[in-house]
């Protein structure tokens, strides 16, 4: 499933959809993410000041992957 994040609320809501489908508790995801509780809470109410680093560890731990969207004329290398 592919869903569009535009806000760090809308993030927040999808971190914490996919923790309850996969039947976890904020303490749980946040020891396999390798991050603290209270940072996980911030993520879920939608922090705008998260650091993405923490961030990017709790998504890879609830296996959602991000990807962009850019404009035609932006061109990326990969790697």
């Amino acid at each position: 499933m592919i869903k569009t994040v535009s806000d760090t609320a809308g993030l927040g809501r999808v971190v914490r959809d996919a923790r309850r489908a996969l039947g976890l508790t904020q303490p749980d995801l946040a020891l396999s993410a390798g991050v603290g509780v209270r940072f996980l809470v911030d993520i879920e109410k939608g922090k705008p000041t998260a650091q993405i680093g923490k961030v990017m560890q709790v998504l890879a731990a609830l296996g959602v992957d991000i990807g962009l969207s850019l404009p035609d004329h932006i061109k990326v290398t990969d790697g």
